[in-house]
C-alpha cells in the first residue's frame, strides 16, 4: 500500500511523460518562433529536444525532488529550466539556442506553463 502512494505521488508514469513531450513540442515551436536566437532546423528536431527535455526535467525531478518549472521554484527554478534549454541544445544538432535566448525562452515557457493545466507543465 505504501508503495503504491509513493508512485502515485511521483506524477510521472509514461502517459503523463507523453503528454509533456506533446506540450513541450508545441511550446518550443512557439518559443522558437517568439525568441531571437533560437532556431529549431525541422520537426524531428523539435521533437527530440521536447523528448531530452522531458527526460532532463524528469531526471531533475527523480533525483532532487526539484520541480524544474520556471515559476515553480522562483529564481531557481527559472535558471534550473533555462539551464536545461541550453543543455539540450548541445545535445540535440538541429537545435541552437544561446545563454540570453535560454533565459528569454525559460521566461516565456514560464508564462505559457501558467496558463496549462497543472498536470501538463512544460517543465
Amino acid at each position: 500500500m505504501e508503495d503504491r502512494r509513493r508512485n502515485d505521488n511521483d506524477g510521472f508514469g509514461i502517459g503523463h511523460f507523453i503528454t509533456r513531450v506533446i506540450v513541450s513540442a508545441i511550446v518550443l515551436a512557439i518559443v522558437a518562433f517568439l525568441t531571437p536566437g533560437f532556431t529549431i532546423n525541422g520537426i524531428w528536431t523539435l521533437l527530440i529536444a521536447a523528448v531530452v527535455i522531458a527526460g532532463l526535467d524528469y531526471l531533475i525531478q527523480k533525483f532532487t525532488g526539484f520541480n524544474a518549472s520556471p515559476f515553480g521554484r522562483g529564481l531557481t527554478g527559472f535558471i534550473v529550466s533555462a539551464a536545461i534549454i541550453y543543455l539540450t541544445s548541445y545535445i540535440v544538432s538541429g537545435f541552437r539556442v544561446g545563454i540570453i535566448s535560454a533565459l528569454i525562452a525559460a521566461l516565456l515557457i514560464g508564462v505559457i506553463d501558467s496558463f496549462l493545466p497543472s498536470g501538463k507543465k512544460v517543465m
